[in-house]
């Protein structure tokens, strides 16, 4: 890919010499290996009365040069000042800067993307700033949500996976055996105990239990507890740091791999998804799990998996999960 560079002074004397010599504008272009526009351009821009004049012409050039860079409105001291006192003392939005310097003087004075711009580059700010210190950044609304440069990568709070979900077996993904299990957890009040989830894939069969909180160590003892002696092919959780020693589950359950989503698709585990939905008609958001007893947990995931589903062709998951066939009605 070949990227443009301007002509330089030696470059706009050749053009002169060039063109006294009888040279065309694609003559000249094609001795000085540079497109014609380039060179129609330079004479449509930078000719004056007295003609094409090399050293007139570099002199446009740099002139147009520093007047196309952005101007710092905010090197205005008493700009500055406005500024910062209707933003630090008064609470004003940096849009309300905005609006209302053009109400008072008729005109656009400062944008308020400028504003924000010094805010984040840290102008407002009275003294340097320690590392992590975010300055009056946290006097905005939002309280500074962090701006990210195009192609940053969040780093805080991922773990580490063992397998992408691209590799899991086809058996998993067309449902055709049992013993592939989806992962996750529902919370009731931050902090305290959470249900821990698995559903398995093929018959939407349910189990689930009380994790004293939502943390890995407790999550790692709900699954094994629940999922001995169960057909047992795979799992797949969500990607939240309760999974985070998910190896330690696979060292007691006989090998069994995890196999994680992309990050933000949730749809890629939508049996497990599904299914905590029908739970929050039980455990609904907000709803403090500590007190909840084990009995009334199993009782509300029996309820789950006797519910005939369309999807099985109105057999329950425990129907087909045990391949018994059970009379409801």
């Amino acid at each position: 890919m070949r990227h443009y560079q301007h002509l330089t002074l030696l470059e706009r004397e050749n053009i002169l010499f060039l063109s006294a010599t009888g040279y065309s504008i694609t003559q000249i272009a094609k001795k000085m290996n540079r497109d014609k526009s380039t060179i129609s351009r330079e004479f449509h821009r930078n000719s004056s009365i007295g003609g094409y004049i090399p050293v007139k012409a570099q002199k446009r050039y740099t002139n147009r040069r520093k007047a196309c860079k952005p101007h710092k409105r905010l090197e205005d001291t008493t700009l500055m000042d406005t500024v910062k006192r209707l933003f630090l003392d008064h609470q004003w939005s940096p849009e309300e800067i905005e609006g209302r310097l053009t109400l008072e003087y008729h005109h656009k004075v400062i944008s308020y993307v400028t504003i924000y711009r010094a805010i984040y580059a840290g102008e407002l700010d009275d003294k340097p700033l320690s590392h992590g210190n975010r300055g009056v950044i946290r006097k905005l609304r939002h309280h500074g949500k962090s701006r990210h440069v195009k192609g940053y990568v969040e780093h805080r709070g991922k773990i580490r996976i063992s397998h992408d979900i691209s590799e899991r077996s086809v058996g998993a993904e067309h449902r055709s055996r049992r013993g592939h299990w989806e992962a996750d957890t529902i919370t009731g009040i931050t902090g305290k105990a959470c249900l821990v989830t698995l559903v398995d894939r093929k018959s939407r069969y349910l189990l689930g239990g009380k994790a004293e909180k939502k943390a890995a160590d407790e999550v790692n003892d709900v699954m094994i507890r629940k999922l001995k002696g169960q057909p047992l092919h795979s799992i797949t959780p969500d990607r939240g740091k309760e999974f985070a020693k998910h190896a330690a589950v696979t060292a007691v359950l006989n090998g069994v791999q995890f196999y994680f989503p992309s990050p933000h698709h949730p749809w890629q585990r939508g049996t497990n998804e599904n299914t905590n939905g029908l739970l929050r008609e039980y455990f609904p958001k907000g709803k403090d799990l500590t007190t909840v007893r084990d009995e009334y947990i199993q009782q509300q995931i029996n309820e789950l998996n006797q519910r005939p589903r369309k999807c099985l062709g109105y057999r329950t998951p425990y129907e087909v999960y045990f391949s018994k066939m059970l009379h409801l009605v």
